[in-house]
This record gives C-alpha cells, sequence and structure tokens, in this order.
C-alpha cells in the first residue's frame, strides 16, 4: 500500500498546476476568464462566466473563507484577497480573487480552475457559499 501512495504522489502534485500569471488587479479590474467554462468573474461580459459581485468588504469575505475547509490565503491588502482552494480527492487548485471596489461599495470576484477544461459548477457553487454565508 506505501508504494502505490508513494507512485501515486507525483500524479497528484501534478493536479495541482502553477500558479497563473495574470492574477492581480489589472486596470482597476480582475481578469477576464478563459474560454473554458470553469471560471467565472464579476467583471465579465459573457453570461456563462458573469458572477454578481459580493455586497461586503474584504473583512467580511476573509473571516468567510477562514471558516471554510482546504484554503489558503496567499495574498491580503486592503483592497485585494487572494485564496487557492484545495479539492480534497485530486488535490486540484482553484485561484480565487476579491478586489473590494470602494466606490460601488462592492468586492468584486473571479475563481478559476488551474488545470482542466470543466470544473462541473465547482467555482460559480462556492462563490455562492461564499455570498450565502455573509448572507446569514
Amino acid at each position: 500500500m506505501k508504494r502505490l501512495t508513494l507512485a501515486c504522489l507525483p500524479f497528484l502534485s501534478a493536479c495541482a498546476g502553477e500558479p497563473p500569471q495574470n492574477i492581480g488587479i489589472l486596470a482597476d479590474r480582475l481578469a477576464d476568464c478563459p474560454d473554458s467554462p470553469n471560471c467565472v468573474c464579476s467583471f465579465e461580459t459573457r453570461e456563462s462566466h458573469y458572477i454578481e459581485p459580493i455586497n461586503a468588504n474584504l473583512e467580511t469575505v476573509q473571516q468567510v473563507l477562514l471558516s471554510m475547509g482546504n484554503v489558503n490565503i496567499v495574498k491580503a491588502e486592503s483592497n485585494y484577497l487572494y485564496a487557492e482552494f484545495s479539492s480534497r480527492l485530486m488535490g486540484y487548485v482553484d485561484d480565487v480573487e476579491f478586489y473590494f471596489d470602494t466606490t460601488a461599495g462592492v468586492t468584486h470576484v473571479r475563481s478559476a480552475s488551474r488545470v482542466g477544461y470543466s470544473d462541473m459548477g465547482v467555482n460559480r457553487n462556492r462563490i455562492e457559499s461564499i455570498r450565502s454565508a455573509i448572507n446569514l
């Protein structure tokens, strides 16, 4: 059993993928999603990728994130928060960004899978779970 586990380690670590190069605030917004259906963003114009911003500040968002499992907060600034979520079974990593728009008073969001094509709605569901937890 130990040999099987060790033999699978390279495969499982490959699921994590490399962090994207377009993370962060670019021209007062978060990056657009790729064409693949494994990303949602509140700045998107395509209905398939669009998700509403969250009506909360970053402190509230961060409190909710800290209560969730499998999350690593990579960067927390006054108007920007970047977190990585890992799936329990395969170790897939999703990059989730939050950008607080002080003018509009909302937090914009982008959630995207690092690898693969479809996420079966995981990124959209995660953001809606965060929104629900904030609205309790």
